[in-house]
């Protein structure tokens, strides 16, 4: 009997200890949604985003929402308070180096690593989305099979990309070098708006990734190194797209680099459609059919919308009788 009570006491601790690791891992999210809005304008778009995951989000409606500002935006946004506690949205800040302020979109970069950190213990995946990101259905794509590390999409249209069996530019060749990426890693992809094959280039607006992995924050590292060289900064100053754009050469440095292929999924073009993408920007194809979209972005689309936008989109009548009563109005309205 006297052998047999440390026999139990250890099988017993065994149990409670199985238990105890079973129930933490309980207690991690499966995903966190996060977003950061720079202004008054794109907090008023993240709040949307938060509506339509709350509203068409499926078995991810309840999942933690978290929007990232700056510290001059979280000082001035009592107006916005309630309806941030109605949809139980958290609000943090972030920043970004001073010297990064002058190319576009550093910000968020750096508002995306933040995001990453915090959620790293709370969290299997962390889905990175733009602010004029809405969701119209259960977005169960974004839950990862567990070798994969990154859910992402291709940008929409070449823009300062490469086409693939084209040659490799000055400003491309410099961004390999100083982020010691092999050429041949950039592996092809497809624009969805003109169908051009392109050398690997990640569109920045939605990401699904496993924050241990720490891609975003590796891109905040990448960007760093690529907005400091003197010879990339001038061509940015030759080129404002390459100053608006450098950013997503950033990020397509930081997961060539970091991450192997086998580690990627490329998500369906049900995910990022970009609604009107041709009346904005150009395209080869239309985006004006959301009859089996899953998350759509509007861009600057509803700054200034066409008068019978709703009438020209095709798709259930409840999400276009939702997206009507929500986006495209006047600020007088």
């Amino acid at each position: 009997m006297k052998c047999l009570i440390p026999f139990l006491v250890s099988v017993l601790g065994s149990g409670l200890l199985l238990s105890f690791c079973a129930s933490d891992a309980r207690t991690k999210q499966q995903i966190v949604f996060a977003t950061f809005a720079e202004d008054r304008a794109a907090l008023t778009n993240a709040l949307l985003v938060a509506e339509s995951i709350r509203t068409f989000g499926g078995s991810y409606r309840s999942a933690p929402i978290r929007v990232y500002v700056p510290q001059l935006l979280r000082d001035d946004m009592s107006q916005f308070l309630d309806r941030l506690a109605s949809l139980k949205v958290g609000v943090r800040t972030s920043a970004a180096p001073e010297d990064a302020a002058w190319f576009y979109f550093s910000a968020k970069v750096y508002a995306a690593g933040r995001a990453e950190a915090e959620a790293e213990s709370e969290t299997a995946l962390l889905a990175w989305l733009d602010e004029d990101t809405i969701v119209l259905q259960e977005p169960a794509e974004f839950i990862l099979p567990q070798a994969k590390a990154l859910g992402y999409r291709p940008v929409m249209h070449r823009n300062v990309g490469l086409l693939y069996d084209g040659p490799v530019d000055a400003f491309w060749r410099r961004a390999y070098d100083l982020l010691s990426v092999p050429e041949a890693s950039a592996f092809p992809m497809v624009t969805p708006a003109d169908g051009d094959t392109i050398r690997a280039y990640f569109n920045a607006g939605c990401m699904i990734v496993r924050p241990e992995r720490g891609l975003l924050r590796k891109w905040g590292d990448c960007f760093a190194v690529l907005y400091r060289d003197s010879l990339l900064a001038q061509m940015c100053r030759e080129d404002v797209k390459k100053r608006i754009f450098i950013h997503q050469v950033a990020l397509t440095g930081a997961i060539l680099m970091h991450l192997g292929r086998d580690e990627m999924v490329e998500l369906s073009g049900r995910i990022n459609y970009s609604i009107f993408f041709e009346q904005m920007f150009e395209a080869k194809r239309t985006f004006d059919d959301i009859s089996d979209v899953v998350t759509f972005r509007h861009e600057s689309y509803f700054g200034n919308p066409a008068p019978d936008w709703d009438k020209k989109l095709k798709g259930p009548a409840d999400r276009i009788a939702w997206m009507k009563a929500r986006l495209g109005k006047k600020k007088s309205e």
